[in-house]
């Protein structure tokens, strides 16, 4: 397929789209905490996408190069916006087919219920970190990236990496103190 894109077949292009899309928009909703922005970012990675589709190497995984795009975009909106992010995180259920792509722990709608409220909660507590502590733990807790994967898309030093997302973690316990049982 890799080789289709790099030709710009449309119906390639779309799959690679269909393929990427919600991992993409994860990481830049779980960066910038608004859905309308998050979009929007998502249209200017798979612009570039598009514009440089002839240099993909169909023999390696374009992920890390999607996430890469996908975090600089983001913080080129934090350059604009002139701040690091302070808006609250709204509820992941809001996302029109998001919430059906997250695990499921059971059919009780009271586990669903406190379930949904502790999502939430961590949602607010991440945006409330900035935006270098934030993006580690999204490629890390929700997408599964190892830390050496993430120095790469950061562009930072492993051992770097793993100090964030210690001091991420702590930052994330002290918001989350006596909120979450």
């Amino acid at each position: 397929m890799l080789e289709a894109v790099r030709r710009r077949d449309p119906e390639a292009l779309g799959a690679f789209f269909e393929i990427y899309f919600d991992r993409l928009y994860g990481v830049a909703y779980r960066l910038i905490g608004d859905h309308q922005r998050a979009e929007d970012v998502l249209q200017e990675v798979f612009l570039k996408v598009h514009r440089a589709a002839n240099q993909l190497d169909p023999k390696r995984d374009p992920g890390p190069w999607l996430a890469t795009l996908t975090r600089n975009a983001c913080r080129e909106r934090w350059r604009r916006a002139g701040s690091r992010v302070d808006r609250q995180a709204s509820s992941l259920d809001s996302v029109s087919g998001l919430h059906e792509t997250l695990p499921a722990e059971g059919d009780d709608p009271e586990d669903q219920t406190l379930r949904s409220e502790r999502e939430r909660t961590v949602a607010q507590a991440l945006m409330k970190l900035p935006g270098t502590l934030r993006e580690v733990v999204v490629l890390r807790d929700y997408h599964g990236m190892t830390h050496e994967e993430i120095a790469d898309v950061v562009g930072a030093r492993s051992a770097t990496v793993r100090k964030r997302y210690s001091r991420a973690l702590a930052e994330l316990r002290e918001h989350l103190k006596g909120l979450i049982e």
